[in-house]
């Protein structure tokens, strides 16, 4: 067809900016359900009788069924499609959401806390395997990223509800997590409205009802490019093939990076206040305002560097600069405006690198495998922060809060470690090419492991 282009080529139009809302909506609604358990499960300690355990136990369920949902949300998206999933999880967020607000015992909300995960799982591996399928691969990184900023504002947007109602009634916990509902349900009509991905179509043999869905939404003009034709390409994904030759570098450098940040993340920001109440800072509530709201600046930053910047480079500054503040923070002792300023500092640069989750994971791995290796590696990534949380109020009742902070410090430093040596360069990868192992130069998946800035300047 005479002027055609490729859909990872085409310019930016209404379509894009529909569907990153649709899967960011989602991400904003994760954020909040996830946001909200720190000041909530406070506030229920007394009434519900809860010991150092049991919060423990509810704030780190909902990361336990991420892991669940990551596990088995992937490989049933690459093998039934994106769409079903990504459509009707919302609905599932909001009655489960609802459905906090009656419980009882601290058993009841564990469970909750744990199918509520299941669910955000799910729509990790599904929701960002879709979205990035429709991007076109120039603004992918930019348009992506916009994942992490709506997480971490549904994140802090949460704690500043949780602390509005907290002020007004300190025993009503039960609303503060009945009003995760609300964000979902405003999503949820969004993404009926977005058809299944080309890609994954075109890889199940279904090149016509791809090219019909991509017609429905750019135009007769844009088609696939051949390359998503491969015919090497297996039709049935499965876990093994993540852990083959071909693709087994990739799933380690994925879990790798996103764990060791995650742990951190969700550890610190879940006990916020009792981190800084064990450093000393009189005002631990006001302190975590402001760790939040860098949280959310963090984000923003991350989304203005993240198309400028290689992902290697982006990747290594932000894990040494992380670990070089935590490390930092240890050793303060007494000032309390540099410790909250230090520790706002951490959460920003962290925040920015969690721009980069959904944008590096997706171009990891190729179409037949990428909901199930997103899967895999945030499953991966749970376990830890899962722990984490868990027994950081442990942790800092047993060996103190600084000795808690070296641990989380030596986390980032590994993550950086590992990627310094693994990581490869993926920036303007085109999605449809990316097949790791394939041929030594078929695309920057197989480059070498010291030349991903080079690499990322000959893709542009």
């Amino acid at each position: 067809m005479k002027g055609t282009i490729s859909m990872e080529d085409v310019p930016l139009r209404r379509f894009h900016f529909g569907v990153v809302l649709a899967g960011s909506g989602g991400q904003f609604s994760d954020g909040f359900i996830l946001g909200i358990i720190g000041i909530a499960v406070s506030a229920a300690a007394k009434p519900m009788h809860l010991d150092a355990t049991w919060m423990g136990l509810i704030a780190a369920a909902s990361l336990a069924g991420i892991f669940l949902g990551c596990l088995f949300g992937g490989p049933m998206a690459d093998r039934f499609g994106r769409r079903g999933i990504f459509s009707y999880n919302m609905i599932a967020f909001a009655l489960l959401s609802g459905a906090q607000y009656f419980v009882t015992d601290p058993w009841q909300l564990l469970a909750f806390r744990v199918l509520l995960g299941v669910v955000i799982g799910a729509d990790y591996a599904v929701g960002k395997s879709l979205v990035v399928e429709y991007l076109p691969r120039k603004s992918r990184g930019g348009l992506l990223s916009l994942f992490a900023v709506a997480w971490s504002a549904g994140y802090v947007v949460a704690y500043y509800v949780g602390y509005t109602i907290h002020n007004s009634d300190p025993g009503n916990w039960r609303l503060m997590l009945a009003v995760s509902a609300i964000p979902a349900i405003v999503v949820a009509p969004f993404r009926f409205l977005i058809p299944e991905s080309p890609m994954w179509l075109v890889r199940k043999g279904r090149a016509a009802e791809a090219q019909a869905n991509i017609t429905r939404v750019f135009g007769p003009n844009v088609t696939l490019s051949s390359a998503s034709m491969a015919p090497d390409a297996p039709k049935r994904a499965n876990w093994s093939q993540l852990f083959s030759a071909r693709m087994r570098r990739n799933t380690i450098v994925g879990c790798a990076f996103f764990s060791c940040q995650v742990i951190p993340y969700f550890a610190l920001g879940t006990f916020t206040p009792k981190i800084l109440e064990g450093l000393g800072v009189k005002d631990p509530f006001m302190g975590a305002m402001v760790y939040n709201g860098l949280m959310i600046a963090g984000a923003i930053i991350g989304v203005l560097i993240i198309d400028r910047l290689p992902r290697r480079t982006f990747i290594l500054a932000a894990f040494y600069g992380c670990s070089a503040a935590l490390l930092s923070l240890t050793l303060l002792q007494g000032y309390q405006t540099a410790t909250i300023a230090l520790f706002g500092i951490f959460a920003c640069m962290l925040s920015a690198m969690t721009t980069l989750n959904p944008v590096y994971t997706a171009e990891l791995f190729p179409t037949e495998l990428r909901a199930s290796g997103a899967g895999v590696v945030i499953a991966c990534s749970r376990i830890g922060s899962a722990g984490a949380t868990f027994l950081l109020p442990l942790a800092m009742q047993d060996f103190g809060t600084k000795t808690t902070l070296l641990a989380c410090f030596a986390t980032l430093l590994l993550g950086g470690l590992v990627c310094q040596i693994l990581a490869p360069e993926t920036r303007n990868l085109k999605l449809a090419e990316a097949n790791p192992g394939k041929s030594p130069d078929s695309s920057a998946m197989t480059m070498s492991l010291y030349d991903g800035n080079r690499g990322a300047k000959g893709m542009d």
